[in-house]
């Protein structure tokens, strides 16, 4: 397992990951903007030789408060213990640059990330209503929080 610092220039290799593992997947278009943005950061999971991409974070860390703004492992890749390596160096991360908490969104049905957000600390803090689109009528998504430099 290697995790490393990406920026812009893996934006395709994240929009590819994010098609795998989600039916509305983020555009390299998209992922280019957001890590050009203010406090952005992304780590990439790989293993094997050659490299293969497992998954990855991408957060933002500002005035004191972070946010994964996406999570994605590769189906694949799952329940091999690569989503609770990335939420860990992201906090690290997010803890490194002065920020007090790590906020998250995540669909009220989605029980195996739900699941590993409260292993890795979270608790929910809140609920937005209808706030995933999806074709059966939007999703609730619940809002966690996980205090850093505690």
């Amino acid at each position: 397992m290697n995790l490393r610092p990406v920026g812009s220039e893996a934006s395709f290799d994240l929009a590819d990951i994010h098609d795998r593992a989600f039916d509305r997947p983020w555009t390299a278009l998209e992922f280019d903007a957001l890590l050009k943005s203010p406090g952005a950061f992304a780590i990439l999971g790989e293993a094997g030789e050659p490299a293969e991409a497992k998954g990855f974070v991408l957060c933002r860390s500002i005035a004191g408060e972070a946010e994964i703004l996406t999570i994605a492992v590769d189906p694949a890749a799952r329940r091999r213990g690569w989503g609770a390596a990335l939420v860990e160096i992201a906090a690290g991360i997010a803890a490194e640059t002065g920020s007090e908490s790590l906020f998250l969104e995540v669909a009220v049905d989605n029980l195996a990330a739900v699941g590993l957000y409260q292993a890795t600390g979270f608790a929910k803090v809140g609920l937005r209503k209808g706030y995933y689109p999806h074709p059966d009528g939007a999703k609730d998504a619940l809002v966690m929080r996980r205090a850093l430099n505690t």
